[in-house]
């Protein structure tokens, strides 16, 4: 109940924040609607969905953007027990993340005052859920003809719980182990166009922890869009997760390939 409430009141105060800087007459916000599917059949049987949601709005005052994803992946496994093989499909990966952020504009459209929200549950990472609220300075670094570098820096709470680790015999080996720790948020993005249809994007973000022992949380993003059309698009995208604290039996490092569909509206 703890990490749905924190979610609620993350949510409800960003949501507070940009009603009181909207105006009636605001206009729409700019979507885009990110969704790959992978299905494969034969001796291995798997099934792999991946959406994304972003939401941006370009005020005045104010820039706020939204960003939703979600990421599934069932295999077909072959358990063995008591020196019998079966095949089952298991999930394999599964992880729900969302985040808010709104820029106050200072004396110019770049230079602004933010405040950030974020929250993930990743049923793989070892954690139960992972949260984050900042505050800070954002800019634009350069601005080229092709090219722009934005970037985000400011202090901030991490807030996280590991997940409960039973044994085999259900013997209760770890119980959940609720963190929270001052962390410094730094956040940036790089996009290059080749043309009108093609564009190079480098995302990058980390939630710095300044505790000993808290855990720091990284995330970049290398992708290609090209255009199809007007409001649709290809994209192919690498994506690197670290976390520098995790429980023992999970990895610190997360990657994931994908080609995707991404639809302007």
């Amino acid at each position: 109940m703890k990490k749905h409430a924190l979610a609620a009141v993350i949510t409800a105060s960003l949501l507070q924040t940009l009603s009181l800087a909207h105006a009636a007459d605001e206009p729409p916000f700019a979507a885009d609607a990110e969704l790959g599917v992978l299905l494969t059949s034969g001796n291995t049987e798997s099934t792999a969905l991946k959406g994304k949601l972003n939401l941006k709005q370009e005020l005045e005052s104010w820039r706020t953007k939204y960003v939703l994803e979600a990421l599934y992946k069932e295999d077909q496994l072959e358990i063995v027990e008591n020196g019998v093989a079966r095949t089952e499909e298991q999930t394999t990966a599964e992880k729900y993340f969302a985040s808010a952020q709104a820029d106050y504009k200072l004396d110019n459209q770049y230079r602004s005052l933010f405040i950030f929200g974020s929250y993930e549950e990743d049923k793989f990472s070892g954690y139960d859920f992972q949260a984050s609220i900042a505050a800070g300075f954002s800019d634009r670094l350069f601005q080229g003809t092709q090219s722009f570098f934005d970037y985000s820096v400011g202090p901030g709470i991490s807030m996280s719980r590991t997940d409960e680790v039973r044994d085999a015999n259900g013997v209760l080996v770890t119980d959940n182990i609720y963190d929270e720790s001052i962390m410094v948020r730094l956040a940036a993005l790089y996009q290059y166009d080749f043309s009108d249809n093609a564009k190079f994007t480098q995302t990058f973000s980390s939630d710095v922890a300044l505790e000993d022992g808290a855990n720091t949380k990284s995330k970049a993003e290398t992708a290609l869009i090209a255009n199809i059309n007007q409001s649709l698009a290809m994209k192919a995208s690498f994506i690197i997760t670290h976390n520098s604290e995790v429980p023992e039996d999970r990895t610190s490092t997360d990657r994931q390939t994908a080609l995707t569909l991404v639809y302007t509206f």
